[in-house]
């Protein structure tokens, strides 16, 4: 009997942004697999297993999931955020390509608010206009090619959004983002810490490009970079939705 596979965003921390059917997923699950911190969100009830795993274990982890799906289960796979963003949705997908496919199980991605839109929205407006988000961990891609893509993002006028800056496995990531940036782009550009966004330990710093340190910075982070027209008014930051002389 073939079971359901639902990947689930919890979204940034708060749970009344997390999406309703991400909820109902959740409550309708026999086994929920997931990053340690994350499966921690997830309350304990008869009935549900859980399995907490370490945060390098994606494959793994999906290939586990595919497999209790297959025998039946009804598994939720959780990221924070959304799933399909530096998280599960693609591991999953992955993994799926190397399992036997004579009976796959029903899969369904349920999307969440990921960080970069959360901390976005507390400040105002920073991704206005055109903006990609860019991950700084280098386990899983080369760090010349993170340069290479701050580097034209930068160029090419996009806000930027930066997960993972810093950890202490990866303590100087952050310093050579920093230091693209200032090859390409005005000192006053502005930057905005968002540490921890929707939980109590919520932080938020807006700073510019020249006072940015690589301190600011850790994994509950993410750092958003605004445009050469992103400005504030009030205590609001905000990019313009069109470009000057347009």
């Amino acid at each position: 009997m073939t079971g359901r596979l639902s990947i689930v965003g919890l979204g940034p921390g708060a749970p009344g942004l997390m999406a309703p059917d991400a909820q109902a997923a959740l409550a309708q699950a026999t086994d929920i697999l997931g990053y340690q911190p994350y499966v921690a969100r997830i309350p304990a009830r008869p009935g549900l297993r859980l399995h907490p795993s370490d945060n390098r274990e994606e494959l793994d982890r999906a290939r586990h999931a595919i497999a209790l799906a297959q025998g039946g289960a009804r598994v939720v796979v959780v990221s924070s955020g959304d799933p399909g963003v530096f998280a599960m949705a693609a591991a999953v997908f992955e993994a799926l390509e190397s399992v036997p496919t004579a009976e796959p199980p029903r899969i369904e991605v349920i999307p969440g608010i990921t960080a970069m839109l959360a901390a976005a929205a507390r400040c105002g407006a920073p991704l206005g206009h055109d903006f990609c988000a860019i991950n700084l961990s280098d386990n899983l891609k080369p760090a010349g090619v993170i340069a290479h893509r701050i580097r034209h993002a930068a160029l090419g006028g996009f806000a930027m959004g930066f997960y993972n800056p810093r950890s202490p496995a990866r303590p100087d990531g952050f310093a050579r983002a920093l230091a693209v940036l200032r090859e390409t782009c005005e000192p006053e550009r502005i930057v905005i810490f968002a540490r921890a966004v929707s939980t109590p330990e919520e932080a938020i710093t807006v700073t510019t490009l020249a006072e940015a340190r690589e301190d600011m910075a850790d994994m509950r982070t993410v750092v958003l970079i605004g445009n050469p027209q992103t400005r504030r008014v009030g205590g609001w930051t905000y990019t313009p939705r069109s470009w000057a002389g347009a």
